[in-house]
């Protein structure tokens, strides 16, 4: 490697073999346990938790640690109201016929619709932005790199932190989703709406699609050379 300032790795924790697969077996344990919902309690969860998993999502790998990503917490009723009329809007012209009938198709299985109600519903939206521009500093207006990917791993991060915590979650991604930019007062020339996270307590009626419950098997999602 090239010179640079670094520091040893301290904080990495070995564990005896036995103990590396049940932690693994665990851990895909509790994934399993992870669902999309549709249905979300209203019962509230406080700020801290959902800071907490931010900050969870913001230890997760990105292109030259550049971090470019910025979310957005929503717990406020009337801004959840605004982006619960501006999805559902873009939602009835995509069911509609805008998103094409194989799509549409697609979706049977999990019985969608274009109400959400779930969007003013659950105590959290958070609203992950990816930002072309920035660095490691707030202040730094570089190029960012892997920008897709990096704010994928952080999502992904966040999920399983607030599941792990014990919140349900849903993924949603109106298309197109600029309005988002526009409800949480963002930098429409450097930044994009990447996702909404809805997070809370599961609802009493909720569901989970049998269709949703069907994964592909090992052999079919991964190669061993």
């Amino acid at each position: 490697m090239q010179p640079h300032e670094h520091r040893p790795l301290t904080d990495f924790i070995e564990f005896p073999e036995t103990e590396m697969q049940a932690r693994a077996d665990e851990f895909l344990a509790t994934s399993k346990r992870r669902h999309s919902i549709r249905s979300f309690s209203d019962r509230p969860v406080a700020k801290e938790l959902i800071a907490t998993c931010i900050k969870a999502a913001g230890t997760a790998p990105s292109g030259a640690n550049h971090q470019p990503w910025h979310f957005v917490a929503i717990e406020s009723a009337q801004i959840k109201k605004q982006i619960r009329e501006q999805a559902e809007q873009l939602e009835r012209s995509f069911y509609e016929g805008r998103a094409g009938q194989e799509w549409l198709d697609a979706l049977k299985p999990l019985g969608t619709d274009p109400q959400k109600p779930y969007l003013e519903h659950a105590p959290w939206l958070i609203a992950v932005f990816s930002q072309k521009k920035g660095g490691i500093h707030s202040e730094d207006k570089g190029t960012n790199y892997y920008v897709h990917e990096s704010v994928g791993l952080a999502t992904g991060f966040l999920i399983q932190a607030l599941h792990r915590s014990g919140l349900a979650t849903l993924t949603h991604t109106p298309k197109p989703m600029s309005f988002l930019t526009d409800i949480c007062g963002r930098d429409r020339d450097n930044e994009r709406p990447y996702m909404l996270i809805i997070a809370g307590y599961p609802g009493e009626d909720a569901t989970i699609p049998e269709h949703a419950l069907q994964k592909k098997s090992l052999d079919e999602i991964a190669t061993f050379l």
